[in-house]
């Protein structure tokens, strides 16, 4: 029986690394060296698996025995890329921009091996629908979760969810950061069964 890859999970983020502990696989994380700039009139859901993509490949360039999960996510205002504000100042703009209005997280998992020559991705879009918010409920919320590092200002999996009226989604993990459903079928294709002994 051949043995199963290692498994590294390339991302920085503590809810990836959360996530994925759901799955009771053992994995190591290693931060990508990766340019999360977009490109010239990207769209949002390009954006997303582009970087994914490019996650997993700068991880498993260094380990290309080991399956590499990359992810990334981006918030789709109208066409328009939003990524994490990183303060309280972007952050309150970020609600403002969105308050009674309909976003589409687009989530991107990338599953590579580059030993065995695999590579694929999914793109898992969640619509989020916000309330008409006012600047005291935008105040209260970012001074009390201080969200500065999700796309969107908002963590649906704490306070952030009485900010919204709706949720849409095939995948419910996937708007805290990392599909789980997509990812296990992934990982199941590159050899790693979470279910298999």
């Amino acid at each position: 029986m051949t043995p199963r890859p290692s498994l590294i999970l390339g991302s920085t983020s503590r809810y990836r690394r959360e996530l994925l502990e759901r799955l009771r696989l053992p994995f190591e994380v290693r931060a990508p060296d990766v340019d999360e700039t977009p490109r010239d009139g990207e769209a949002p859901a390009a954006l997303a698996l582009r970087l994914a993509l490019a996650k997993a490949h700068a991880v498993a360039a260094q380990a290309p025995n080991a399956v590499v999960i990359g992810s990334d996510q981006v918030a789709d205002l109208d066409g328009t890329p939003v990524g994490k504000p990183g303060n309280h100042e972007r952050a309150v703009a970020q609600l403002r921009s969105m308050r009674g209005k309909s976003i589409v997280f687009q989530t991107a998992v990338a599953v590579v091996h580059r030993q065995a020559g695999f590579e694929a991705s999914a793109l898992v879009p969640v619509r989020v629908r916000f309330r008409a918010l006012s600047d005291d409920e935008i105040e209260h919320y970012l001074r009390a979760e201080q969200p500065y590092d999700c796309a969107g200002s908002a963590k649906s999996e704490g306070l952030g969810i009485t900010l919204l009226t709706a949720i849409e989604s095939d995948d419910p993990t996937a708007l805290i950061g990392l599909p789980l459903i997509r990812t296990g079928e992934l990982l199941r294709q590159a050899g790693i069964d979470p279910l298999a002994a």
